[in-house]
């Protein structure tokens, strides 16, 4: 085999407690849809044929040095715990040192039945592999912590949803794929060796410069506070931030129902299960805390002293809001170009200001951002002269900024992945057509670069192009 990837497997050397040690499950006929050569570089791995590959990311081929398997974890979904959730359509090929020194996981999703699949099938339709390649990647561009997309397979069978659709397996990149819910689990099960087994895995593996179970719940604090403001600055909504679904590295895990706002508004939802919002864009810090105190509860179960735990982890998660939103004004004064901050609440004010007459005049995000300052701003909203009585009063705050223009663009993206350019790649890709896949993944790999030859990506959906609501695809 010419592909060589350099597994270094730490995960599979804990306890069968963990995971459950389970083959991917072959395909019919595998072909490589698209491959990450500048990933591949970091992870030293040694590319091979593109059949070659095809087999080995659709799961047809063991590598040498994987050892498969399924991870363990529970998870709040929607608020309602889950004792056992798991990787029902995923399996951990192994770990890898990078070129960079990072260790870092290499997951296939949509590889078929496990023992945690709950009564499903373990398949992935090639739908949401793709927007998951093209959305993690843009996330990685933006800057934002992310998993990212090494490989794109198609499976040549098909895979039942609502109707017959093509499968397709993701390879996944992580720094690792540990939950909150991995903690969970162990916590609701009264696995005291386990949880602490678990706890001192994550801080070698993730925050060796921390000590003991507050060490880390702290860490995975400013972790997420930073992660869930950055959200915040590019108008990105997760859709489902389940326990399950919050990544201890503080990176952006499973793209499933996920979307980026056009016309801003705070109350914001895409996902199509959401029914009462509980993941709106502005829900989000919030949901960020509410995960944090799901993990500080089951860290708090290995503690000799409780009751000095929780006061010492109420503390922590407390803190989390504060935090949030010193993230939050941090990025949002780059984002109208100040690079210094005043004492009071004059800039936050400020700020507040134009996202209340965004909302209220369904002012693109991106677009109204990465135009301020100039002429093109006003033109983003139907009553300009609104926004010019803002915009005097933003004039007289940057009068002494160094170049707040400058500032402006590099900090807000002029592309970012656009609903009704996702669907419409999808749908180019269901007749064959990966044009337009390609198209995005090349765009958004400089979101900050104007590219003018791609100026069409960077307008909103017609009337007719808006997506109401996105899907899981499970």
């Amino acid at each position: 085999m010419s592909l060589h990837i350099p597994f270094d497997n730490s995960y599979a050397r804990l306890p069968d407690a963990f995971h459950a040690r389970v083959a991917p499950q072959p395909v019919k006929a595998p072909r490589l849809v698209a491959f990450n050569e500048d990933l591949a570089r970091i992870l030293r791995i040694t590319p091979g044929e593109a059949q070659e590959m095809a087999q080995v990311f659709a799961g047809n081929a063991l590598p040498e040095g994987a050892e498969p398997l399924a991870q363990l974890y529970a998870g709040h979904q929607f608020g309602h715990y889950n004792p056992q959730l798991g990787d029902g359509r995923a399996i951990l090929l192994g770990e890898v040192v990078g070129a960079d020194g990072v260790r870092r996981d290499i997951q296939l999703k949509g590889s078929g039945c496990t023992p945690f699949s709950r009564g499903g099938d373990g398949r992935a339709w090639l739908g949401p592999v793709l927007r998951e390649y093209v959305v993690s990647e843009a996330m990685a561009a933006l800057g934002i912590p992310t998993t990212r997309a090494l490989a794109a397979v198609e499976t040549g069978e098909e895979v039942i949803r609502e109707t017959a659709l093509p499968g397709a397996v993701l390879t996944r990149v992580a720094a690792s794929h540990l939950r909150v819910g991995s903690f969970q689990v162990f916590a609701a099960r009264g696995d005291v060796a386990s949880l602490k087994r678990l706890t001192d895995y994550a801080i070698a593996r993730h925050y060796p410069q921390v000590e003991g179970p507050m060490g880390l719940l702290q860490a995975v604090c400013d972790a997420q506070a930073r992660l869930v403001a950055q959200w915040m600055g590019v108008g990105f909504i997760h859709g489902v931030m389940n326990t399950d679904n919050c990544a201890i590295s503080g990176e952006t895990i499973d793209y499933g129902p996920c979307a980026f706002m056009d016309g801003y508004h705070p109350d914001t939802v895409f996902s199509s299960i959401d029914h009462a919002g509980r993941y709106a864009y502005s829900n989000q810090p919030g949901i960020a805390v509410w995960n944090m105190a799901q993990f500080a509860t089951a860290l708090i179960q290995q503690m000799a002293d409780r009751q000095a735990a929780v006061e010492e982890a109420t503390a922590i998660v407390h803190a989390m809001p504060d935090m949030i939103q010193a993230r939050w004004l941090e990025l949002f004064r780059r984002k109208i170009g100040l690079g210094t901050a005043r004492a009071g609440d004059g800039d936050g004010a400020l700020i507040s200001a134009l996202l209340d007459l965004m909302a209220a005049q369904g002012a693109d995000f991106t677009n109204t951002f990465r135009a301020l300052g100039t002429a093109a701003a006003r033109e983003r909203f139907s009553d300009p002269a609104a926004y010019d009585s803002w915009e005097a009063d933003w004039r007289a705050r940057v009068a002494g900024e160094p170049d707040p223009l400058a500032l402006i663009r590099a900090t807000n993206p002029a592309f970012i992945p656009r609903n009704h350019r996702i669907e419409a790649m999808i749908e180019a890709a269901l007749g064959g057509d990966y044009a337009p896949f390609h198209r995005l993944v090349s765009v958004l790999a400089h979101p900050f670069d104007d590219q003018p030859e791609h100026a069409d990506l960077r307008r909103p959906p017609a009337p007719d192009e808006v997506v109401q609501a996105t899907f899981c695809g499970t």
